[in-house]
């Protein structure tokens, strides 16, 4: 098992040149596990190690290591190296290693691959990031409608060593289309002489190459399946979806979704590892659009200044309140960006949620008000306590409004509803209660020196 004492030893066999032990203390682990003692070593000694492994192992353990690593370690293979690494990676996985090197890498590589390899890196390559066909590989079993059960089990057999998956086959026609799917399962417990067009599941759930890549996660989540084909615009089939992968595009699709709630931009690769200039660009984006967002606040303070100069006790609670607004929204968002992710929720939803939220926030900030009042009384006096109060409720319930609001307006103009980012529903909450707090303190205290 992986652990820091593991790396040590690692490390500490490297240093004394014992390149046979280390490789071997490697070689005792599981690829993914492999993989993470090779990011924690030099770029040199990671080198070695993976080519000290058998080719199967190496691609196995290469797989595991992030692109970054992967494209550096493959810039330091000779020709021959990286071509028979190809040759026993996943394709898809294969696919994200060819669109991470050079044009000149590239054309290095390519003759060293046999035709069908290089067509095959080629179309998977050829998807834009973030779509099915990008996550998708072309490694699975076909079978024909009029096979019987026993040689569609020799097929399988035959065929398994180069395929990702076995546990369900694809029937297709002359012309690729799939006509329906069979489990491992159900070739096992069936009659050796049975046709496969009499047991095979019909009418199969399949998504487009060029949907969004979260399409084919939820199609295999909502269905509970292994994997999920992929057509091209004809209905061909041009690939499959695994679970493991839709399950990395779901880990990934939620990463992105809570930076972008937190107002950062899309990282590349591990937070560890990233440098100080991708932090920075990271975060500074959003960071100075907030500045000038915040401005709205001190304009609104600087209205009421003659207010404020007139009754300084009414400062004591604008953090109070304001704070309340932002964090009430920050709940909403965070729990509508959530819902519609999932598909819980919908646009077509707002006018049932609006209402529903409406009558949550003003029980929340009657709550809160009540709360906050006594010390309203003890500090400024039933007047003021009575402001505060009433302040409270109208916050909270604008600032949940806003916050459950902007996911389903960024939804309807076509944007990504995690950009209703925590601190930008803050910054519009602040400003907004400003406006609230003294407006409503206007209204209702009697200015001292007023007739």
């Amino acid at each position: 098992m992986f652990s820091d004492t593991l790396i040590l030893r690692v490390q500490e066999l490297l240093y004394k040149k014992d390149s046979a032990g280390a490789a071997a203390t490697v070689n005792d682990l599981q690829s993914v596990d492999a993989a993470a003692i090779l990011q924690e070593i030099s770029h040199n000694d990671a080198l070695s190690l993976l080519l000290a492994m058998k080719v199967r192992r190496r691609a196995s353990v290469f797989g595991y290591l992030p692109p970054q690593t992967q494209a550096q370690l493959a810039q330091s293979m000779s020709r021959t190296e990286l071509a028979t690494l190809f040759e026993h990676m996943e394709h898809d996985e294969r696919a994200d290693l060819y669109n991470n090197l050079t044009p000149d890498e590239r054309l290095a590589l390519l003759p060293g691959l046999a035709h069908a390899e290089r067509e095959d890196v080629r179309l998977l390559a050829s998807y834009p990031e973030g779509t099915v066909g990008s996550v998708m590989t072309s490694a699975y079993v076909t079978l024909q409608a009029d096979q019987t059960v026993n040689e569609a089990l020799n097929t399988i057999r035959h065929e398994a060593p180069d395929k990702e998956t076995i546990y369900l086959a694809y029937i297709i026609d002359e012309h690729r289309h799939v006509l329906g799917t069979v489990s491992l399962r159900e070739l096992i417990l069936a009659s050796p002489a049975e046709r496969i067009n009499t047991i095979m599941t019909r009418d199969p759930v399949f998504c487009l190459a060029d949907s969004e890549q979260s399409e084919a996660a939820r199609l295999i989540a909502h269905y509970d399946l292994l994997a999920v084909p992929v057509m091209d615009a004809t209905g061909q089939i041009v690939g499959i979806v695994t679970h493991d992968d839709a399950l990395d595009v779901t880990q990934a699709e939620d990463t992105e979704d809570q930076l972008r709630l937190g107002a950062v931009g899309k990282l590349t690769g591990s937070l560890r590892h990233a440098t100080v200039t991708a932090l920075y660009k990271m975060r500074v984006g959003w960071l100075v659009v907030l500045v000038f967002g915040n401005l709205f606040s001190g304009a609104g303070i600087a209205h009421f200044e003659d207010l404020i100069a007139s009754m300084v006790s009414l400062v004591f609670f604008l953090p109070l309140l304001i704070d309340s607004g932002g964090n009430a929204g920050s709940q909403s968002a965070t729990m509508m960006v959530r819902a519609l992710a999932t598909g819980d929720v919908r646009a077509k939803d707002w006018i049932k949620m609006l209402g529903k939220e409406v009558t949550v926030s003003v029980l929340l900030g009657l709550t809160m008000a009540a709360a906050v009042s006594f010390i309203g009384v003890f500090r400024a006096g039933t007047d003021v306590a009575i402001v505060v109060a009433l302040t409270m409720v109208v916050i909270v319930a604008v600032g949940s409004v806003i916050g459950m609001s902007l996911p389903f307006i960024l939804t309807r103009f076509k944007f990504d509803p995690a950009s209703a980012s925590a601190p930008l529903i803050t910054s519009i909450c602040d400003g907004a209660g400003v406006l609230i707090y003294f407006n409503i303190a206007s209204l209702l205290l009697p200015l001292p020196g007023a007739a």
